[in-house]
């Protein structure tokens, strides 16, 4: 795969993840106790053997630089190419304040797509969980002609105002694609990520930022549906989309499923994540734990049950943890309860509390709350 390169959009902070991305942006955010969103596309990339990665970003990137590093861990510490962090320096400049949309983010750093060595360039987004076979994807690509190739799903799981759909005919061409609709009745989503050539690429950066144009979808994809040869690949595995705390909550619980689990972390395909070598996790002696996925480094001893703990997370005597998800750090002390909560990084919530919202709204606490 020397001859597909990685892009990687890492700008979004999603506003309507409220609290969890209010010191982040979303690709940073933590996500199956031990992951953060960007090791799944980071993942795919490097498992299809790809070996040069730009990973863009704009603002409140801090957590995912000290995430990524170097990018040892994915086998992406090298003196030629590898990881590269593309923020806007050479944006910042014409003053407009975050990226309108994938094709200003691109222009932003049109002086690295010029010096790309690869041929073609596979671009998506890093705030999707979904373990996609991208080898298959560029043989594809190759095989049909396209011009470009999207990855879809038929499991609409996105909210419509903020997702694409499109059609397709009967020769299996993409001849419509509706963005951010109403309602979805379209048969596949898109999840947004491509494949071309660069040259493709770099032509439509030039016309888009000549003409102002800063959509990919709406400026560049659906005036041309008729001219260039758009093609879809299905994606039949599981993709999760994170567009809500409760879309949060609700991919966090999809993890529970051991079928699911099984094919997110397929060992074929496997997701890597920063190394951080911590200490197996304590059980006190009538701890009890069901039905939830557990990271390392964690001290429990209360109940804990149909919830996801991330590294570092106590659990005093006593208290007891449903259906919840505690990011690293957190520590429940004694007597308290916990149901339907996201807590984020280094939450304390004091002894003898309850805190309980629902699985169609959870409660979601800022990072470093005491409660």
């Amino acid at each position: 795969m020397n001859d597909l390169h990685g892009i990687l959009f890492a700008y979004r902070s999603d506003a309507n993840l409220g609290e969890l991305t209010r010191p982040r942006n979303t690709c940073s955010l933590a996500f199956g106790g031990r992951y953060r969103l960007i090791d799944f596309m980071l993942s795919n990339y490097v498992n299809a053997g790809i070996t040069d990665v730009g990973v863009i970003v704009h603002e409140s990137y801090q957590s995912l630089l000290d995430h990524l590093g170097s990018g040892k861990d994915w086998d992406l510490s090298r003196k030629h190419g590898g990881l590269r962090i593309l923020p806007p320096f050479s944006y910042a400049e014409q003053g407009h304040g975050e990226y309108r949309g994938n094709m200003e983010a691109l222009a932003g750093v049109a002086g690295y797509l010029k010096n790309i060595r690869q041929d073609y360039v596979i671009m998506g987004w890093g705030d999707v969980a979904v373990n996609l076979d991208v080898e298959a994807v560029y043989d594809q690509h190759i095989a049909s002609g396209a011009d470009i190739t999207v990855v879809c799903t038929p499991t609409l799981n996105g909210a419509p105002r903020f997702s694409e759909y499109v059609e397709v005919s009967a020769d299996g061409r993409v001849t419509d694609l509706s963005v951010h609709p109403t309602s979805a009745d379209k048969a596949l989503e898109s999840l947004e990520i491509y494949v071309m050539s660069k040259q493709l690429l770099m032509d439509m950066v030039e016309y888009c930022a000549a003409h102002d144009v800063h959509s990919f979808s709406r400026g560049v994809l659906q005036p041309r549906l008729k001219s260039l040869k758009l093609m879809p690949y299905i994606h039949q595995g599981y993709a999760g989309r994170f567009q809500s705390v409760g879309d949060y909550f609700q991919r966090s619980m999809d993890l529970l499923d051991p079928a699911i689990r099984a094919d997110l972390f397929n060992p074929a395909r496997p997701i890597r994540t920063k190394d951080m070598s911590n200490p197996s996790t304590y059980y006190g002696p009538n701890s009890v734990s069901k039905c939830s996925l557990v990271a390392d480094g964690c001290y429990i001893e209360g109940e804990v049950e149909n919830s996801i703990l991330s590294r570092g997370v106590i659990v005093e005597k006593g208290a007891k943890v449903v259906n919840s998800v505690l990011m690293q750090g957190t520590v429940v002390k004694a007597g308290a309860s916990l149901a339907y909560v996201i807590a984020d990084k280094n939450v304390t919530i004091n002894a003898d509390r309850m805190l309980m919202g629902h699985s169609t709204y959870p409660l979601a606490i800022a990072k470093g709350t005491v409660v």
